[in-house]
This record gives C-alpha cells, structure tokens and sequence, in this order.
C-alpha cells in the first residue's frame, strides 16, 4: 500500500486531515460563509494555479501572472467606467495580456533569457506601466449594470458557486489542450528534454511564446473571476506575494520544477491544501507576516522534495530555469 502512495496522494491525504482537524478545532471553519469564502479563493488560486502549470511543465515559469492579470483587469473596468462598452474594453483587455505573453514569450524563446529573470522582470514593467499609463487609482470598482458578465465570480448555477464553475472549465480546458492537442504535447517533450524535442522537428521557439500567450489569458479569467466576486479590484495586489502562493499550489501538488510531468490533477490536489491551510491560518488570526512565514517553510520543502523526485540535469542548469 505504501508503494502506491506518491506526492499527489500524500498531499491529498494531508489536505483531508487538515480539513477534518480545522472542522473539529476552530470555531466558523464550517459555516456556509466561511466554506464560500474558502470555494472562492481556492478557485483563483486553482486558475492560477493551471496557467502556472502548463509553463512549469514546459519548463518554464511566469512570475509576471499576477501584475498581467490586475492591470489589464483593472484596465479594462476603468475603460467600461469611462463609457467603453463592455466587450470592446474586454477585448482590449485581452490584447494587452496576449501582448504581455507575446513578449514574454520572445525574451525566453528568442532572446534567451532565462525565464524567471524575463518575467520577473515583465511583471515589475506591467505594473509601473499600467499605473503610469492606464490605471491611476488604487482600487478600481466595478460598473453599475445587469449584465451577466458581472456574475462571473458571483451568485450559483445550479446550486454550484460560479467561480468554481470557472475553475472547472479552464482546468478543462486545460487538461484538453495538454492532453489532446499536438501543441499540448509538445510543451510536454520540450519539458522532458529541449534539445531532443529540438533535434526531433518540434518548433519549440513557437511553442514556448504561445505557451506565456496562454498563461496571460489565463491569469486574465482569473483576474475576472476576482473582480465580480469583490466588485472591485485591487491594483496592490500586483505588489502581494500571490504569485509565490502560486507556484507552491502547482509544486505541492507535484508538477516537477524539471519539467515535462504533471497535470492538471495535480494543480487541484495542490490548491486544495493551500487553500484550506490559508483558510484556517486566516480564522486563527495569524498574521500576514506569519502566514508567509509557514507558506515560505512549506514552499521551501516543496522544492526540496522536487528536487530529490525530479533531480535537476545539466540541460536545466543551461537553459537557466529554477
């Protein structure tokens, strides 16, 4: 029985104790209220989450997800106040973030720098040129309206909360891309082995820009989901330790830091621990300062695991990748 057990259902495992102990042991952790509020924020982080995954699996990284998704969300709802109609301001919206990911795509692919350096970079780029430029206030709130739109990360369908439905179609969609596509499969090779997948004709260049394309959109359904489940969104939040919250969903969850394993399975297990470790941390009344503290130690031992599971080689080390 021990043999079949492996990271993926060691932190599913981890999770079910976490969730029982915090049942048992803290008042309000299984109120309505509370269960939503945890539902809500484990979907954004689950969305996340799978954008993350497929640039990890490609062996890559997008440290600029955050700052893409708040700015271009944030722009396109200071667009819709201005009196822009809200699928133009949409697709605007949408531009800029395939732009962000078309940039970040050539840096890494083209240009040869390494990914975590490029995109943290772009990140700190997107938010001083989103608050110079596009976005003047702190928190931008969202329209008056009835449009369905706005219910995006609100209200039920049947009885299911809407921002779990969204995490549910972009996992979908996801796992389908990675699974069934050829593009899918390749981003699987070019994490597995660069220069093989090079040698073998796959246009890896191409691959990994379309590969930071889709991670920006991703970021960008998130950042929706975020907005009309608050009714506003929060241009600080670019500046948070969201993202590192992120990657430790997608390496918890047991999608190698080497590249070319995992899936989106392994993005749900992840997200629902952190989820409800942040949850309890939260009802504890632990403060910001220690709650990163124990997302640190556990992010830190994430790796460390990864790292004896997923020993890194010399082509890693080449290409500069985490």
């Amino acid at each position: 029985m021990l043999r079949s057990l492996n990271q993926e259902r060691i932190v599913f495992l981890i999770a079910l104790v976490l969730f029982v102990g915090f049942a048992a042991g803290l008042p309000g952790f299984l109120t309505s209220g509370n269960i939503l509020s945890l539902i809500q924020n484990v979907s954004i982080l689950g969305i996340l989450g799978t954008g993350m995954a497929i640039g990890i699996i490609g062996r890559g990284i997008d440290l600029s997800m955050v700052s893409t998704m708040v700015i271009s969300v944030s722009w396109m709802l200071v667009m819709v106040n201005g009196g822009m109609n809200l699928w133009l301001a949409f697709a605007l919206a949408l531009g800029f973030a395939a732009a962000v990911g078309v940039i970040n795509g050539l840096l890494i692919a083209y240009v040869e720098i390494p990914a975590i350096f490029a995109t943290l970079a772009m990140g700190i780029v997107v938010y001083g040129f989103g608050k110079s430029f596009l976005v003047s206030t702190d928190v931008v709130y969202l329209p008056t309206g009835e449009s369905w739109f706005y219910t995006i990360g609100s209200g039920q369908i049947l009885g299911i909360p809407n921002p779990v439905i969204a995490f549910a179609l972009v996992a979908l969609a996801a796992y389908l891309f990675l699974t069934f596509t050829k593009y899918g499969r390749y981003n699987y090779a070019i994490g597995d082995n660069l220069w093989t997948a090079r040698i073998t004709g796959i246009p890896v260049r191409p691959v990994m820009v379309l590969q930071y394309v889709l991670i920006a959109m991703i970021g960008l359904v998130a950042g929706l989901v975020v907005a009309t489940a608050v009714s506003s969104m929060n241009t600080r939040l670019a500046l948070s330790t969201q993202v590192y919250d992120v990657i430790l969903v997608v390496v918890l969850g047991g999608i190698g830091l080497s590249g070319g394993k995992g899936g989106v399975r392994n993005v749900i297990v992840g997200t629902v621990l952190i989820g409800i470790l942040l949850n309890g941390m939260t009802i504890m009344n632990l403060s910001y300062t220690t709650q990163n503290i124990f997302k640190s130690m556990i992010l830190l031992a994430a790796i460390v695991i990864d790292t004896m599971l997923n020993p890194r080689d010399e082509q890693t080390a080449q290409h500069g990748d985490i």
